[in-house]
Order: structure tokens, then sequence, then C-alpha cells
């Protein structure tokens, strides 16, 4: 997909993972998501890329909510492998290949649309989270309540709020996002490349 629905635009929360379900429709078993995010972790800066290794979600209702779909998933789906052990080592493998540094870690998910605050970044950088953003978290859970296994690769384009002693604009988010995007778009390429050879077994 080119872009996706967001929670902070204002759509249920079912609204936005109503693609994860046609896909899995579709008898696709893998997915590959991607998302800009603001960097809680000092070490981060601005243009790196981070895998997704766990996230953190306690700000918005699950998708899952409600009268579970028996056809997709079990009423209390595990999430302890969220993003799958196996499609991270790959990536891993490829970034090292091609020579791009990729960073790891837990990426929280807030509603959105305002930035969070300097306190609430605090707040999440002592849960563990080492990068923040409004998306992803919603599809994820519902791709492995389907049986999806998912990779997931953050784009920092900012440091969080309080990080830095500078005010957050979006514009600066875009830019960077545009100054990352031939080596995201050579990692991903690459990785479909080997996803592709491997088979959804990867």
């Amino acid at each position: 997909m080119k872009g996706r629905f967001h929670y902070y635009e204002g759509y249920d929360v079912s609204r936005v993972v109503f693609y994860v379900w046609v896909f899995r429709l579709l008898g696709i078993n893998s997915l590959l998501i991607t998302n800009a995010a603001g960097g809680i972790n000092k070490s981060f800066k601005p243009g790196d890329l981070m895998l997704i290794k766990d996230h953190i979600s306690f700000f918005a209702p699950s998708a899952l909510r409600g009268p579970n779909l028996d056809e997709f998933g079990l009423r209390f789906p595990d999430m302890t492998d969220a993003y799958s052990k196996k499609l991270r080592k790959m990536a891993k493998d490829v970034a090292a290949s091609e020579g791009l540094e990729l960073k790891e870690g837990v990426y929280a998910f807030t509603q959105g649309p305002m930035y969070e605050t300097p306190a609430e970044i605090r707040a999440l950088g002592i849960l563990g989270a080492d990068a923040v953003g409004m998306s992803t978290v919603p599809e994820v859970i519902v791709a492995r309540h389907a049986g999806i296994n998912v990779l997931g690769i953050s784009c920092i384009t900012n440091m969080a709020a309080g990080i830095l002693d500078q005010p957050l604009h979006h514009e600066e988010v875009m830019r960077t996002a545009k100054e990352a995007e031939r080596k995201f778009t050579l990692l991903i390429r690459k990785i479909v490349e080997n996803w592709h050879k491997g088979g959804d077994e990867v």
C-alpha cells in the first residue's frame, strides 16, 4: 500500500486495520510495515533506520475489541513474538550486506495528532521505548491475531519532545524522511528481494 489510514485522522480503529484483514483473506502470510517515528533513545539521530523488536501500546482501543473474528484468530492472541525474529534477522543480514546501519528498538504508539509532551517522552523512555509514533501498532496487533508474520521498520525523522532543546515541526519530519529516502528504499528493495527468495517460511 502507498500510505494508509491513521487513528488520529478520525477513523475508527477497525477502519485503520481493515486492509490487514483483506490481505489475510488474499492469502498473504507476511507483512512489511514502515513508519516515521520520533527518536527517544539518545544514541539515535534523525535519518536513522530502526528495526522494531517490540512495541508499547496503552493509549488507544484495540481493533480486536468486541466480538472475536474467529475466522482470523483466537480471542486472546499471543504477542510475545509480535515482530518475527526470523524476519528481523533477515533484515539485519540484508542491511549488513549493503553497508547500511540498522538500529533496533522498541516502538511506542500514541494517539496523536499532537506530538507528545517532554514528560510523556520521559515516561516512555523509562518504560523502555526507543522511538514513538502514531501508527503501526493497531495493524501489527491485527496481523498477529490473523497469523501474519510482521517485519517493522521505523525511519527516525526527528528527536522526540524534550530530547533536544528545540520545538518540533512537521516540516522537519518531512525533510528528514526525504533525505533518508534513498537508503530506506534500498533497504526495503533488498529485503523484498531476499524475502521473495526465501518465501513465506523466512
